[in-house]
C-alpha cells in the first residue's frame, strides 16, 4: 500500500500503575491497508490498539489521524471521531441483547440522528453483504457466535469508517467461522477503502493482513509482508 499515512502512532508510552504496557511503540497505517498487531499475552498489543483508537490516552507520544493530533482533541471530539470515522469489532461482538440484529447494525447511524427508515435500509444492505440478511429480525441470543461476529462486522462498517479496529475478532470462534469472518471483514474493508488494524495472536488470522507488526515488551517491530 502507498500514500500518506492515515493513522500514525509515534513513540507511544503507557503504564498502568507501576507496570509499563507500551514503551516507545510506533505504528503507521495507510488507507485500505490491513495491519495485524501480534505478540504474546501481556505484550501491549491491545493497549496499542486502544491508544490508536483514542480509547486510551498515552502517557507520552502522540497519535495522529489525518495529520490531527488526537491528544489535543477534546473528549467529545474524540468520541465523535470514534462514532463516525472509526469502526470496532471485539472478541465477543458486544451486540445489544435487547435489539434485533438489524437494530444493532443501525444503532451507530441512529446515534448520529439518521432517520430510522434510512438507518435500517443501510443496515439491511450491510447484513446482506456480510451474508446474514436472514438474521435481521433475530436477537443476539438467538444466533450463533459466528453469525454474531458477522453482524458485529456489519455494525462496524455501516457508517463508512476510514479505520476499523478489530481486537481478537475470531478469538471466541472455531476455525471455520473464524476464517469466514476474516474473509468477509478484509474483503468488505478493502472494497470500501477502509484500513483495518487487527490484534491477534493467531498466525492464520494474521495471514489475511498486508503487514504484521509484532509487539514485545511494549515495543514494536514492523514485518513487511510481500504478496
Amino acid at each position: 500500500m502507498t500514500g500518506p499515512p492515515l493513522l500514525v502512532g509515534e513513540d507511544l508510552r503507557k503504564s498502568f500503575g507501576p507496570t509499563p504496557a507500551l514503551d516507545g511503540a510506533s505504528l503507521d497505517v495507510v488507507g485500505g491497508e490491513v495491519v495485524a498487531i501480534m505478540g504474546p499475552s501481556g505484550s501491549g498489543k491491545s493497549t496499542l490498539l486502544h491508544c490508536l483508537a483514542g480509547i486510551v490516552r498515552p502517557d507520552s507520544g502522540r497519535v495522529l489521524y489525518e495529520g490531527h493530533d488526537m491528544s489535543a482533541m477534546s473528549d467529545s471530539a474524540r468520541s465523535a471521531l470514534r462514532r463516525t470515522r472509526f469502526g470496532f469489532v471485539f472478541q465477543f461482538g458486544r451486540l445489544v441483547p435487547e435489539l434485533t440484529c438489524l437494530e444493532n447494525v443501525a444503532l451507530p447511524l441512529r446515534m448520529e440522528r439518521v432517520r430510522r427508515g434510512e438507518a435500517e435500509r443501510r443496515a439491511a444492505e450491510w447484513l446482506d453483504r456480510l451474508e446474514v440478511a436472514g438474521l435481521a429480525g433475530k436477537r443476539p441470543g438467538e444466533i450463533s457466535g459466528g453469525q454474531g461476529q458477522r453482524v458485529a462486522v456489519a455494525r462496524a462498517l455501516v457508517t463508512g469508517p476510514r479505520v476499523v479496529f478489530a481486537d481478537e475478532p475470531t478469538g471466541a470462534l472455531d476455525s471455520l467461522n473464524g476464517e469466514r469472518v476474516m474473509r468477509l471483514l478484509t474483503l468488505t474493508a478493502r472494497e470500501t477503502g477502509a484500513a483495518v488494524v487487527l490484534v491477534t495472536h493467531e498466525a492464520r488470522v494474521a495471514g489475511y493482513s498486508d503487514r504484521e507488526v509484532v509487539v514485545r515488551d511494549g515495543r514494536t517491530r514492523d514485518l513487511q509482508r510481500s504478496r
